[in-house]
């Protein structure tokens, strides 16, 4: 757009979710949608091939972004709690997410979207691997102070392996991460 002023407003993308509702009944279609309304209103007219209606669907994730699908995952999506599922994906920022990613896929809470995803007591580091969660400690003092002849000395692997005794390590959306419930 030559001449004209960058408004970051009309360069915003907004990511839909896509859904699809395939029927445990083999003689009925399932259907596309992206929202609880449009699933509602799809599944009410939905019909088998003797015409009778179709109540029970599977619930599959099949666009958006990587997060949403690994949060899908995590919670089993399923007919029961979709709507929450969606609901969540647009309240929630990603940090949320991968908190609620951890505590019910990986530590086996149970997916309650009232809960905030803080209140898990997940600790998540943004670092990719033990040593460098062990050199991260080390250097905010975690051991006490280490004179500066003594830092070369440190034996970082030996430290990683005894954090791993409590922390564990995940990759979510394409992000190393080390986490530990308390």
């Amino acid at each position: 757009m030559v001449g004209s002023a960058f408004d970051p407003k009309e360069s915003e993308i907004t990511m839909t979710i896509t859904l699809h509702a395939p029927p445990y009944d083999i003689t009925a279609q399932g259907f596309y949608f992206d929202t609880t309304d449009e699933f509602e209103e799809k599944a009410i007219k939905l019909v088998n091939s003797s015409g009778d209606s179709v109540e029970e669907f599977e619930i599959q994730f099949i666009d958006g972004e990587q997060i949403d699908c690994e949060l899908a995952k995590a919670i089993g999506i399923n007919q029961g709690n979709f709507r929450d599922f969606l609901t969540c994906v647009e309240a929630w920022e990603d940090w949320q997410k991968i908190l609620v990613i951890i505590a019910v896929g990986e530590c086996g809470y149970d997916f309650d979207p009232d809960v905030e995803p803080d209140r898990h007591g997940i600790d998540i580091y943004y670092v990719r691997s033990m040593q460098e969660l062990a050199e991260q400690f080390v250097d905010e003092g975690l051991f006490g102070d280490i004179p500066e002849s003594l830092q070369f000395y440190i034996d970082y692997d030996a430290i990683a392996r005894d954090l791993s005794v409590e922390y564990s390590e995940t990759v979510i959306a394409g992000e190393n991460l080390i986490y530990r419930a308390s």
